[in-house]
């Protein structure tokens, strides 16, 4: 159930997914509200779940892992233990960025990064190819990144 979010919480919290790192301060200015009023806020937003997590962004590429793949892979059985050994496999991995369970004709949608080819080779046979509960796996590599975020429409 979403959490009632008045036009006020909606504006402060759209201004801190493109930055968070203004002080309370100047998002209060920004929207017309006092340096408290911003604090309660935002430690509301954090108590309630509503921010997850204050990071910085990297890019992938200027760190050394100039490589994308969005990866699907279908499970051979969809136990729930099995499931949840995959999930934590996927929580382990530094190189996936992002992992869903979805419907359709795949069960998860990874987002991996790599240094090169090889690097990504070695990673899906440890991590696919050499598990019994991984029916098969489809390698997409990204060519161009048109657009990635993380921000939420509010």
């Amino acid at each position: 159930m979403p959490y009632p979010l008045d036009d006020t919480d909606k504006r402060l919290l759209d201004i801190l997914q493109r930055n968070n790192r203004l002080s309370a301060d100047e998002l209060g200015d920004q929207i017309s509200i006092s340096r408290s009023s911003v604090q309660r806020r935002m430690k509301r937003f954090r108590e309630e779940g509503i921010i997850e997590a204050d990071i910085s962004v990297l890019s992938a590429k200027a760190v050394g892992r100039p490589m994308t793949f969005i990866v699907e892979v279908e499970l051979e059985r969809e136990r729930t233990d099995l499931l949840d050994e995959f999930r934590r496999s996927m929580l382990a991995h530094e190189d996936v960025q992002q992992c869903y369970y979805v419907t359709g004709h795949t069960d998860f949608i990874l987002i991996v990064t790599s240094t090169d080819m090889a690097a990504y080779e070695k990673f899906s046979r440890q991590v696919f190819t050499d598990n019994p509960n991984i029916r098969r796996f489809h390698s997409n590599v990204v060519v161009n990144r048109v657009k990635a975020g993380l921000k939420v429409p509010l």
